[in-house]
């Protein structure tokens, strides 16, 4: 067992490229996820994201360098490319019910943005500021004191460090009114106060046109995804750009992975991907002849699952004309286990696996033969992606025979929304203030969308974007949970919104009373006696209607 690799059978040449997961208008989730690459908050709001199961951490970069710290955007448009795209990457969960690729190309595309930018403003540190490296040094050295200082409790701090900044601007003008040496260095001396600060003021035009576009971005995407992606560093111009190939393959990779029918399962935390289970009902009888004087007909648990995998496709079909269930997808599942706190997974590579999924004939040997101890077990899934990909109900069934038992569970999985993090828009930076005269009264004061010193830390960081490693360890970085999968990640519990809640609790009763007609029907079909199977399943159509969801992966033991 061990991590793919981009060449394990998955066809990787050129040809007409569709979107092969989700289906139309199930964007929410994906665009909402999207818009955190153009964001400009503090990084640390993303901890708000964490859910009970799994936590995103903020790397701290050096105590005397805040000035490099990245902003939300920065920070995980770099740490989701890495993480999806990086060389020798651990394996990912999938990402149900949305599309990881375009959350993906998204980071892509605002790192370019935000290269593009870097460029001039490396243009402008070098000729405003490396230049007249003294000046530089110590107009750096003001703001980096005054961030420090600005960021205390102590509410007379900010006027602390904007004073220490005028005392500053007060000292270079004295400066250059009256240099205690003359010559070259005299104006040297000039020009090291003088051209920083020009510098800046056009560093600021700079992001100010950068920050509009992003948020543009940012807002498109919250509004309906019309937000046009151009990546042309994936898209190798000539045989020889090694490098634009292999993030092309990544993509496809990718791609191939979120299709694997392989997820795991770990322990209270649930299905990866899929959510924790809230629900659980078995019908669990002896298999009996019905004529005492015949032997059962052989059968096999796919034989059941077979019939119940034809049943589960009629249930968007009713009896009434009132909208009903949409067309789920229904979808052979091998499941496999792991730890609860495990950092990461893999996936198998051996010949029953082709593309990340587990070919027919091994899914049906796993299904028949492993139903006790180690390895992988069978589960059919039926999956429905509602309110626009924010919802993810999934119920799996699974049937075992062991000696005369015939065991047939069915399972309620709810993945529930985003976040609401990543659904807030844009807004206006602005600031309330006392009126002069009336004093008792305040007006509402709009600020610039690039302030003083974000002017300032984009110019110190732009140098260094060339090289992420060195600005990871001065500024800090996002650390992404483990196993990381999109979707999961940040995924609130269904149970906090009514409607979705009655979704996931609705759709467990239709589910559960299809898989037992089937089974129940091919039980007879094999001269089974299903009297105990039928007064079983009545009983837990029963209960099944019990309106509240449990943690059943917790066991009282």
């Amino acid at each position: 067992m061990g991590a793919a690799v981009a060449d394990d059978g998955f066809d990787f040449t050129p040809g007409a490229q569709v979107p092969l997961t989700g289906t139309a208008g199930q964007t929410a989730a994906t665009f909402a996820l999207a818009s955190a690459a153009y964001r400009d908050n503090e990084v640390a709001e993303i901890l708000k994201a964490n859910n009970e199961w799994h936590k995103s951490t903020v790397k701290e970069g050096r105590k005397w360098a805040t000035i490099f710290r990245p902003n939300l955007g920065e920070a995980f448009s770099l740490a989701v490319r890495d993480r999806m795209l990086g060389a020798g990457r651990k394996s990912l969960i999938q990402s149900f019910g949305m599309e990881p690729q375009v959350v993906v190309e998204h980071c892509l595309a605002a790192n370019r943005i935000r290269r593009e930018r870097d460029n001039w403003l490396t243009a402008v540190m070098v000729l405003c500021g490396l230049l007249f490296l003294p000046g530089l040094l110590l107009w750096l050295l003001v703001f980096q004191i005054r961030t420090t200082v600005a960021k205390r409790e102590d509410k007379r701090a900010g006027a602390l460090a904007t004073t220490l900044l005028v005392a500053m601007g007060a000292l270079a003008v004295v400066v250059l009114v009256k240099m205690p040496f003359t010559g070259f260095w005299a104006w040297y001396a000039r020009a090291s106060l003088v051209l920083p600060v020009v510098g800046w003021f056009w560093a600021k035009q700079i992001c100010e046109r950068t920050a509009h576009d992003l948020r543009e971005r940012w807002a498109g995407l919250l509004a309906g995804g019309g937000v046009g992606v151009k990546i042309p560093e994936v898209v190798p111009g000539s045989p020889n750009e090694s490098k634009a190939e292999q993030l092309r393959q990544e993509l496809h990779r990718l791609s191939a992975e979120q299709r694997s029918n392989l997820v795991f399962y770990a322990g209270p935390k649930g299905v990866l991907g899929m959510g924790t289970r809230w629900g659980s009902w078995q019908l669990a009888e002896d298999l009996v002849p019905a004529d005492p004087s015949k032997e059962i007909h052989p059968f096999r648990s796919w034989d059941v699952i077979r019939s119940i995998h034809d049943q589960l496709r009629m249930l968007e079909r009713g009896p009434l004309n009132t909208g009903g269930f949409p067309p789920p997808s229904i979808k052979h599942w091998i499941v496999s286990p792991i730890g609860e706190g495990a950092g990461e997974v893999s996936r198998p590579e051996n010949t029953d696996v082709e593309a990340y999924q587990f070919k027919t004939h091994a899914i049906q040997e796993i299904c028949n033969k492993q139903q006790f101890g180690s390895g992988n077990r069978h589960y059919l899934g039926v999956q429905w992606t509602l309110w626009d990909g924010q919802l993810i109900i999934t119920m799996m069934i699974t049937v075992t025979v062991l000696h005369q038992t015939l065991r047939i569970e069915v399972t309620g999985h709810a993945l529930g929304p985003v976040h609401g993090l990543f659904t807030t828009k844009p807004t206006a930076k602005e600031k309330t203030v006392q009126k002069s005269m009336r004093f008792w009264e305040t007006r509402t004061v709009k600020l610039p969308l690039v302030g003083t010193d974000e002017v300032v830390r984009l110019t110190a960081r732009a140098p260094l974007t060339a090289y992420p490693p060195l600005l990871n360890w001065l500024g800090g970085s996002l650390a992404l949970p483990e196993p990381f999968g999109m979707r999961h990640a940040w995924a609130d519990q269904p149970w906090r919104h009514r409607f979705m809640a009655d979704d996931a609790l609705r759709a467990a009763t239709p589910v559960l009373r299809v898989v037992h007609s089937a089974a129940i029907k091919v039980l007879e079909e094999n001269g089974v006696d299903t009297e105990k199977f039928g007064a079983r399943s009545s009983f837990l159509s029963s209960a099944v209607q019990d309106p509240a969801p449990r943690k059943a992966d917790l066991y009282d033991a």
